[in-house]
């Protein structure tokens, strides 16, 4: 644990790439076979499942530090993380560490597998026993290292490392291509039962029929059209707002990935019927949309059956999926994605039309002769539920992860409104000893109503500034939350509005964000409930 919880401190002390690139190959160059597997597998976004619940960690903290219940919350409210602040509660053990020094793992409980696989078997045994462990645990780690446990026990482990970016590490320690190791870690594996080798190898690879391919993503488009060429040279898509997934047919097995490496299979059985109507040995890129009667709806309509355990036949009514189809990643078996955009689009309206499903669509071509035309086409994508146009070289290789050059998205503008903030809150990391976490609101004639959070889109500057005026100009403290006087004004970006029973305000916002400080406006001129409820007639289809 002594040596994954350094990686850890090594990465998030360091904005450099290179930094961190080094500190991720050092680390798979010494760090233990089984240790190696579980960091594939979480940088991977393979998290252990939370063993135990944060209310019960606060609990047998404060009973082994013997600090009461309204103290510890004021560390956590202060500290901002949960996590480390049990981390820095607990005092460190004298006298010798008891984990081994880095190379020297002696003891089975100083390996990073030790404690995840540990964590698999304590999820479903008694409290007492997760609780014997943990202590034990807790007493026996450094301040480091008990943080990363926490996050790990929790279920709340992130790191800013893009899988990218460790597959460049990976491949400077074995004697593989980058685009290879990031086919070979994706999929459906176990680290608890998966060796080093055996993930990387060409056999694995092979045999493990649900694997899907790496996702090939676009940069947002930041110059100017006419710096990409001759227009004829592009292929135009409309961007579409749904889950990005893969749909593979091998060996008689359907299965269907999102592109955050999710099995999704079940949670959309209309897919089904491709199990016997798509031939094996293919792969279908693309969209998962809402869609009902030739018309793409608003993605809300499908967040209503995601990550719901079962989908009912109520769902499936309520909210029908179908799947837009831009890409053709594997034909009869045979890996295509060298071959040019083109030609792999050819075999793809082959294949669709042959299938003559209703739900199963081509992702449209938008047609344009120049780029003035198109400039005028996009800004239909609203009206359609689209995000944009997605612009593709029609000679271009599937590639692996973003790159630049062939692939770019040319998103519409966001919808914007100006609010005033009401209600803040203490941020978590670097910024949980500021306020950062505001909840804006609009007039409904004399009154304010809350509508949505942001916690994002501000400099450092700018988040300093409010903070100081947040602590100045407390109302009320409800926990973490201080009630503000509402003076400072924002304009709010976001993607997307929806009707909402859960919100007071009736509407639900997708991806809101602090656009910029309205220094400018006071509060008085705020946009008002029957403004958003306009922009929901206009845009929340």
């Amino acid at each position: 644990m002594r040596t994954f919880a350094q990686l850890i401190y090594n990465l998030s002390g360091s904005t450099k790439t290179n930094d961190k690139l080094d500190a991720l190959s050092t680390y798979f160059a010494h760090a233990d076979e089984k240790d190696k597997v579980w960091v594939i597998a979480l940088f991977s976004g393979r998290r252990p499942r939370r063993t135990v619940s944060g209310t019960q960690l606060a609990v047998w903290c404060t009973e082994l530090v013997n600090l009461p219940i309204w103290l510890f919350q004021e560390c956590y409210h202060t500290v901002g993380d949960l996590s480390e602040t049990i981390a820095l509660l607990i005092p460190e053990k004298k006298g010798p560490h008891s984990s081994p020094p880095v190379g020297g793992e002696g003891r089975k409980g100083a390996a990073l597998h030790y404690y995840v696989e540990k964590f698999q078997q304590l999820e479903k045994a008694p409290e007492a026993e997760k609780k014997q462990f943990i202590l034990q645990s807790w007493q026996e780690l450094s301040s480091r290292e008990r943080f990363v446990f926490n996050k790990l026990l929790s279920g709340t482990f992130r790191v800013g490392v893009s899988q990218k970016l460790m597959v460049n590490a990976l491949a400077r320690t074995v004697q593989l291509e980058p685009n290879i190791i990031a086919h070979r870690i994706s999929g459906n594996w176990d680290p608890a039962t998966t060796s080093f080798e055996q993930l990387l190898s060409e056999q694995s690879a092979q045999t493990d029929h649900s694997k899907p391919y790496p996702f090939y993503l676009a940069y947002a488009l930041e110059g100017a059209l006419q710096e990409l060429g001759d227009p004829a040279d592009w292929q135009a898509e409309w961007k579409w707002d749904g889950i990005r997934g893969q749909v593979i047919k091998r060996n008689d097995q359907l299965f269907v990935w999102s592109r955050g490496e999710d099995l999704i299979t079940e949670k959309f059985p209309e897919f089904e019927i491709l199990r016997s109507k798509l031939p094996n040995g293919v792969v279908i890129d693309g969209e998962i949309l809402p869609y009902k009667d030739g018309q793409v709806l608003n993605f809300n309509v499908l967040q209503t059956r995601i990550g719901r355990k079962n989908v009912t036949k109520k769902h499936l009514q309520e909210a029908p999926a179908g799947l837009f189809a831009y890409d053709l990643l594997e034909l009869n078996g045979e890996d295509i994605r060298s071959m040019a955009l083109s030609e792999r689009r050819a075999a793809l309206e082959k294949l669709i039309i042959s299938l003559q499903l209703s739900w199963l669509q081509l992702s449209p071509i938008v047609t344009f002769s120049n780029w003035d035309e198109l400039t005028t086409i996009r800004e239909q994508s609203r009206s359609i539920n689209s995000e944009g146009i997605m612009l593709k070289r029609k000679s271009s290789a599937y590639l692996v992860g973003r790159r630049r050059g062939d692939w770019w998205k040319w998103k519409i503008d966001p919808l914007t409104i100006d609010a005033v903030m009401v209600y803040a809150q203490k941020g978590a990391g670097r910024r949980s000893n500021l306020y950062t976490d505001y909840t804006f609101a609009v007039r409904d004639g004399d009154k304010l109503v809350p509508f949505t959070k942001a916690y994002s889109g501000l400099t450092d500057k700018e988040f300093a500034q409010v903070d100081s005026f947040v602590k100045r100009n407390s109302l009320e403290k409800f926990g973490p939350v201080r009630t503000v006087k509402p003076e400072l004004v924002f304009e709010i970006a976001f993607e997307g509005i929806a009707a909402s029973n859960r919100h007071k305000s009736g509407v639900a916002l997708r991806f809101p964000r602090i656009s910029r400080w309205r220094t400018d406006k006071p509060p008085e001129e705020i946009n008002t409930l029957e403004d958003l409820k306009r922009m929901l007639e206009l845009y929340g289809k």
